[in-house]
């Protein structure tokens, strides 16, 4: 299973452990991946993703999953979460009542 946020394609990043005499060793920062299963009311079903913490914290910032993928532009998401926007998009564009 791959490091990297479902939504906002946030992966590994690399640093150093300084020791107390200024050594410097390779090490990895991982990120924190949670298995969350969300909502979408366009949708009326819930959608399980692996995403990080801070992306779940930005989603209930926003107002939801539908909501914050309506907010993000397609170019800074995942193909993942592109494909799920574009199935929103499609949900809401049939619940709208013909004018």
């Amino acid at each position: 299973m791959s490091k990297r946020c479902a939504l906002t394609q946030k992966g590994v990043m690399s640093g150093n452990n300084r020791s107390h005499s200024n050594i410097k060793t390779k090490r990895r920062f991982m990120p924190n991946m949670q298995q969350v299963s969300l909502l979408s009311d366009a949708l009326g079903q819930s959608v399980s993703l692996r995403i990080t913490a801070a992306t779940l914290r930005t989603i209930d910032h926003n107002g939801g999953l539908d909501n914050y993928l309506m907010s993000v532009h397609s170019a800074r998401l995942s193909d993942e979460a592109r494909a799920l926007k574009r199935r929103i998009v499609k949900a809401r564009i049939a619940a709208q009542p013909a004018a």
